[in-house]
């Protein structure tokens, strides 16, 4: 044989053996890795990761949890021309090959000779597809590998459409989007089928680049990447040249939308939401695309939080100016770039924006400052005006008489824009216009909770001044002394022992051996005066300490601790001694609401609570709250609002849609109806009227401040909301001189309830029977004649009206006297 045809056979035999050989390394090495490769049946049955979704009960949107923000589209759900700008994009050959392309395979092993490294090319959106549900991004042989083994068997499982929904719903497209139902939603705030063909191209060029060619950060990079995609589509066929030229020259319409932000800012609604979520469900709550509906109305949530914000903002003010945040000197930062640093080290807190001042002129008495990103402002003396020095808690400095005695240049301070009318008289809808105004960041903080007496369900929670300083929720977390606020309870207690609104106790100093004090104690009335003799309701209403004290020293701290528990309250967190009746127990300000709706709700104790039902990712709801609503006869309704039945008038308050069972009745319809009557005496002539201005003849509550003014509230209520104020300092300390609950803590409560009711007719509580009228002398707190010109008129139990004026004789501890029994005598 020629040697040439023997070169030619060793050739030929030498290729063979390679073939050979590689076919049995490729089969030993599919053998090897195919028992390891995952299940890919578990595609069909796949849950896509979806974020934890918590909702106000009208629906507003106010927070995402989890790193995956997702919409997933069905396949039929996705218009053709969309689905074919990804395969026109990144895999064109998709319906034609098994999972794996060879043509692209070739272009990878060039890639790999030439630059010694795995490249691009050669994967295609089934390879994707095993990728992203089943491999890492790790570039190796064996991760390739292992792609290309999965590749083909999802081709053997799944038919194409199948595939291609996968990889829609799962491919990263930036701005934390996966799938293009996300992206729709995140850049162009709508869904998938109402998208132009400019925008599907710009959303199908994000897979190969979703940071590096995003058309909010890198606009340029992104009209690139669109005009690729456009002209592959263009020469596949997918679209005309019309279609083409129009597409290309269409602006750049992304940016992240706020659709897709909270449309309500309620973070520490939103957090004991996701906590409950994550209690039920464990981690799985962040990806399994739960929907957590609350029982929280955004209207009025957004006023608790204005309240708040604004009153605690007035406390500030009282109190004087503490200085600038920090100070600069601009010399070493001379222009924007500089202040731009300086200012990214200082977070906005609530609605003050950090501002640095740049310029002071004394003689016109304004000053300049930079907010940020070549955004400037102008302040005033007005501006300033309020801005005394602060000296202590109880003082402050002269008012400032010009502008540069509060502001200099460096100055870190706090501003807000606020819309004022272009003057006082400017009818309702007239043009306003923005100016700045000075603050500081208060270093007071304080909590407003509100929920329904009917049900318990939270309406509205304001825990803080701002969530991103302080995320210790204050409405739920703050274990503080309610002082005053407490003493209804120590009067409800005496009202079931025989006591009345027109008992007469003496109102005189006292001193006491206290054994909670371990000490001597000389209870004093705010005031440090003494009014002698009072009756109870006056006492109420104008909170005397020392007629509260020898109330609950009469009934017995035992029985006064077990009645508390009535109310919610744990009997052995209370003081055991005198003190409690002055509210030295530490409660929650949600604690004390609740305690308070028992009032509100004629007798019934109903549990808070904030979350209302909670839906899987398909609709389906997995959580619902099954809450005890106070009615007299009500039975357990189904979620069919057409079958809603209850006699009691505040079963209308009750959540439509909800099942509901009926709450425990703690206390006597008689009792929370005079305890209503008497708090609402602590407004009309008491220590809350500052409520009058909200000009309702419905409303009833009490103030409370505690000693050494280190805490203030209000709370208070109608038959359709109850809602608690509460200010102080995270570290208890004075407030300062005069910031009782009437002052520090009421403001906030007015301001709340007059928005939240508004549109709610005036509705006193029904009078229920066991009540009867009768005309009292208002010293002695006895029955008198009509014709007795000092007269009232005054509700008592029956059987507890007391005597006439004329009868004196003695002090039981029965029915009788307005001294609790049968005499004109005070009780001590």
């Amino acid at each position: 044989m020629p040697w040439f045809l023997r070169a030619i056979a060793y050739v030929f035999a030498a290729l063979l053996s390679l073939i050979v050989l590689g076919a049995l390394a490729v089969g030993a090495v599919y053998l090897y890795l195919e028992p390891q490769l995952p299940d890919t049946e578990t595609l069909r049955d796949i849950r896509l990761q979806q974020p934890l979704r918590v909702y106000s009960a009208d629906g507003e949107l106010m927070a995402e949890f989890g790193e995956y923000r997702r919409e997933p589209v069905s396949y039929d759900d996705v218009p053709e021309q969309f689905r074919q700008a990804f395969i026109a994009a990144e895999d064109e050959r998709f319906y034609e090959h098994p999972g794996v392309d060879h043509l692209g395979m070739m272009r990878a092993v060039l890639h790999l000779l030439q630059h010694r490294e795995i490249g691009p090319g050669g994967s295609t959106i089934t390879m994707q597809v095993a990728r992203n549900f089943f491999l890492t991004r790790e570039q190796t042989y064996l991760r390739k590998i292992n792609e290309i083994l999965l590749a083909l068997r999802i081709e053997r499982e799944l038919s194409k459409p199948e595939i291609l929904e996968l990889y829609l719903n799962k491919i990263y497209l930036g701005q934390r989007a996966y799938g293009i139902g996300a992206a729709a939603r995140i850049y162009y705030g709508t869904t998938v089928d109402d998208l132009t063909l400019a925008q599907m191209a710009m959303i199908a060029g994000l897979p190969k680049a979703p940071s590096f060619a995003n058309p909010v950060s890198r606009p340029e990079r992104a009209l690139q990447r669109r005009a690729y995609v456009l002209r592959r589509m263009l020469e596949t066929g997918v679209i005309s040249q019309e279609e083409f030229a129009e597409a290309s020259t269409a602006p750049i319409t992304a940016s992240l939308r706020r659709e897709e932000r909270p449309g309500l800012n309620a973070p520490f609604v939103a957090e004991m939401a996701r906590a409950y979520a994550v209690e039920r469900f464990g981690e799985s709550a962040y990806v399994d695309g739960y929907r957590v509906y609350t029982t929280v109305d955004s209207q009025l949530q957004r006023e608790a939080d204005r309240a708040l914000r604004e009153n605690l903002l007035a406390y500030d003010r009282r109190h004087g100016y503490r200085g600038p945040e920090a100070t600069f000197d601009l010399d070493d930062h001379p222009d924007e770039a500089a202040w731009n640093r300086l200012l990214a080290d200082y977070r906005r807190v609530a609605f003050l924006r950090p501002a640095l001042v740049v310029d002071v002129d004394a003689a016109e008495n304004r000053a300049r400052v930079y907010l940020g990103r070549g955004d400037y402002g102008e302040l005033d003396l007005d501006a300033v005006r309020w801005a005394r020095p602060y000296i202590n808690q109880s003082a402050v400095g002269e008012r400032p008489s010009s502008i540069d005695q509060v502001l200099s240049v460096g100055d870190l301070v706090r501003v807000y824009p606020e819309q004022v009318a272009d003057d006082a008289e400017a009818e309702e809808g007239a043009e306003q216009e923005t100016v700045l105004r000075f603050s500081q960041v208060p270093d007071i903080d304080g909590s407003l909770i509100s929920l329904s007496p009917a049900s318990g369900a939270v309406v509205a929670l304001a825990g803080g001044f701002d969530f991103g300083r302080s995320q210790f929720n204050r409405a739920v977390q703050a274990q503080r002394q309610p002082g005053s606020s407490f003493k209804p309870f120590i009067y409800s207690a005496a009202l079931e022992r025989g006591f009345t609104p027109a008992s007469v106790v003496n109102d005189a100093p006292i001193v006491l051996e206290d054994s909670s004090l371990d000490r001597s104690w000389r209870p004093e009335n705010y005031s440090r005066r003494f009014y002698g003799p009072t009756r109870v309701r006056e006492a109420l209403a104008q909170s005397r300490n020392l007629v509260s004290i020898r109330v609950l020293r009469d009934i017995g701290i035992p029985y006064t601790s077990e009645f508390l528990e009535r109310f919610g309250f744990d009997a052995s967190r209370m003081s055991p001694g005198l003190s409690l009746a002055l509210g030295s127990a530490e409660v929650t300000p949600l604690q004390l609401t609740a305690a308070y709706a028992v009032f509100a709700n004629g007798g019934y104790r109903v549990d808070p609570y904030l979350v209302s039902r909670i839906e899987d990712s398909d609709g389906g709801i997995v959580f619902q709250a099954v809450p005890g609503m106070a009615c007299e006869d009500c039975a357990v309704v189904d979620p069919d609002p057409s079958e809603e039945t209850a006699s009691d008038a505040m079963a209308d308050d009750k959540p439509m849609n909800q099942q509901f069972r009926p709450a425990e009745r703690v206390l006597p319809a008689s009792n929370a109806f005079l305890m209503t009557d008497m708090m609402k005496d602590v407004i009309r002539t008491g220590t809350g009227q500052r409520a009058r201005e909200l000009g309702r003849s419905d409303l009833a509550g009490k103030t409370g401040t505690t000693n050494d003014l280190r805490d203030a509230w209000f709370a208070g209520y109608n038959r359709h909301l109850v809602t608690t104020a509460w200010v102080g300092f995270d570290q208890a300390r004075n407030m300062g001189r005069g910031e009782t609950g009437g002052r520090a803590a009421l403001p906030m409560w007015v301001d709340f309830m007059g928005v939240a009711l508004r549109d709610i007719p005036e509705q006193s509580p029904l009078r229920p029977s066991g009540l009867v009228t009768a005309r009292i002398d208002p010293q002695s707190g006895l029955v008198t004649s009509s014709d007795n010109p000092r007269a009232i008129f005054e509700l008592f139990q029956e059987g507890a009206v007391p005597d006439r004026e004329s009868r004196r004789e003695g002090t039981g501890s029965g029915s009788g006297s307005g001294s609790r029994g049968g005499g004109s005598e005070p009780l001590f």
